[in-house]
């Protein structure tokens, strides 16, 4: 195989011209940086959480060993919540009340159970919530992206939205919005921690305005 040589011109040392061929590398790449500068980082965009909401969605849970899916109605008041998990038929699987005196749960059957604090009946719906540690309390901000105070958004979507939430060793992906707006609600949203998942689709939305 024969070697392509380029010929010096009479005076340029070999040194010279690998300078020469550094400086015009140095050049195109500065060149292509000014053609293509880097994108500026987003700032996260402010997100309002909404003390009264109802959503309804699909909803399905595992962890790992187990898994449970179904239909989610959510209707949230100040100081209290209503879950109403259906079948994938549409037959009402369980609903839980939650308020300042506790919560109950009336299951298919007819049976009720009381619990002093709504995260005591949790795992009724959802199988392997009470060994991961769901936090209740803290579902309707990671629902609506609203991250609490000592939550941190560890990166954003295109539009300033929260794309990833860590809060208290929890994952929160935030996969879709309901449109394309700033301040749209989440659609898909998937919630995890070790082997627990979480994954709620939302269909509807509506809030109430403070």
């Amino acid at each position: 195989m024969n070697n392509l040589c380029l010929p010096l011109r009479p005076g340029i040392t070999v040194h010279a011209f690998r300078a020469w061929i550094a400086g015009l590398a140095v050049g195109v790449l500065t060149s292509a940086c000014a053609l293509n500068p880097p994108a500026p980082a987003l700032d996260p965009v402010a997100r309002q959480t909404f003390d009264a909401f109802s959503l309804s969605g699909r909803l399905s849970a595992s962890d790992g060993k187990q898994s449970a899916s179904g239909r989610l109605d959510w209707e949230r008041r100040i100081g209290m919540d209503r879950w109403t998990v259906s079948s994938p038929l549409g037959q009402i699987v369980a609903q839980i009340d939650s308020g300042p005196d506790g919560a109950e749960v009336l299951l298919a059957n007819g049976e009720r159970r009381y619990a002093p604090q709504v995260a005591d009946l949790v795992p009724v719906l959802l199988p392997g919530a009470a060994e991961a540690g769901l936090p209740p309390e803290r579902l309707a901000a990671w629902v609506q992206a609203a991250p609490p105070g000592d939550g941190e958004v560890r990166s954003l979507d295109v539009r300033g939205r929260p794309a990833r939430l860590i809060d208290r060793g929890w994952i929160i992906d935030y996969l879709g919005y309901q449109d394309e707006s700033p301040e749209a609600l989440p659609r898909l949203v998937d919630i995890s921690r070790g082997e627990f998942r979480l994954r709620l689709v939302v269909d509807r939305w509506k809030v109430e305005m403070p």
